[in-house]
């Protein structure tokens, strides 16, 4: 049976990055970040697909955005937030919160890894 494809929640609103987490987990192998600190420690290269708060305790999504596409791995991005969207942000998807449900999270779980089938 093949490994479930990972997913990194990175949201500082843990009972937000844990629902994530819990309506993800049945489809796909979910690890949660609620800091940049904690985000750096769990990025690697098993990773598929990251959800990305811009706002964490320890610094700015954006700029672990731009970490994150300087490094050697194709991750999936999207940008989940309060904020209007920056035209600027090399993410993948951006998604404005609040979520309409956990069928929002996992379409766009899946829509990041359908891009990553078709490049």
């Amino acid at each position: 049976m093949p490994d479930k494809e990972k997913v990194l929640v990175i949201d500082d609103d843990r009972p937000l990055a844990d629902g994530f987490a819990r309506a993800l987990s049945s489809e796909y192998d979910v690890r949660t970040a609620y800091s940049v600190e904690q985000a750096r420690e769990s990025l690697d290269p098993d990773i598929d697909a990251v959800l990305l708060d811009r706002r964490l305790p320890d610094g700015s999504g954006d700029e672990l955005l731009e970490e994150i596409r300087d490094r050697d791995h194709d991750y999936r991005v999207a940008m989940v937030s309060g904020e209007s969207p920056d035209p600027n942000l090399d993410c993948d998807t951006y998604v404005t919160k609040p979520l309409a449900g956990t069928d929002a999270v996992q379409e766009t779980v899946e829509e990041l890894l359908a891009s990553t089938l078709s490049t």
